[in-house]
């Protein structure tokens, strides 16, 4: 991904890579069910998921982030081939894992989903999602994937309908069907990745 303004006017660079599912289970946690013991945010799957992350500079977040520590940006490029330039302009810039995402391929039905998609308050609003679930999106779709699904909050409807992910057979009233995780109402929405 490549800049945003950050609040105070400043670019806020942010870099999407593979994570280990460990590394999603603070942010999980701390956005999507803090109530909840940090074991909720767990799924018995992630070991056979693909994780990416979405890393922001620090010095523009614009607030508290939620989540895993800081790294720099030169510890991270062992994870990333990079140019030179990139790692000169790029060592000493703290990095912060400020969104995570889980993807979930069954490539004999060629379906895939994806789950836990999470970013950090002070990141939202500011493209990061945006751009790491048109990272996952992608990413299925190179995976072989021709359909992907997720259970998303009825709230974000808005931002999901945005990436082309719509209820498999609304209800007459033309509303997608909610259900509910604990007091949070949800709908099941799906897209094809068919070109």
């Amino acid at each position: 991904m490549g800049l945003r303004r950050g609040p105070s006017g400043a670019p806020a660079t942010v870099s999407i890579r593979p994570i280990a599912a460990s590394e999603t289970y603070p942010l999980r946690h701390a956005v999507l069910w803090p109530s909840q013991p940090a074991s909720y945010v767990q799924l018995p799957e992630d070991v056979e998921g693909q994780h990416f992350g979405a890393f922001g500079d620090a010095a523009s977040r614009g607030g508290e982030d939620v989540g895993a520590p800081s790294t720099t940006a030169a510890a991270a490029a062992a994870a990333e081939p990079r140019d030179e330039e990139d790692e000169e302009d790029e060592a000493d810039v703290p990095q912060r894992l400020v969104s995570v995402i889980s993807l979930f391929v069954d490539a004999a039905r060629r379906e895939a989903r994806f789950r836990k998609f999470a970013t950090a308050p002070a990141w939202q609003g500011r493209g990061v999602g945006s751009a790491l679930l048109a990272h996952a999106l992608d990413a299925a779709a190179r995976a072989g994937a021709a359909r992907i699904s997720c259970d998303a909050r009825l709230s974000a409807l808005a931002f999901y309908r945005r990436f082309g992910l719509e209820a498999p057979a609304p209800a007459e009233d033309g509303l997608p069907a909610v259900f509910f995780k604990g007091d949070v109402p949800y709908v099941r929405l799906e897209k094809s990745l068919l070109p």
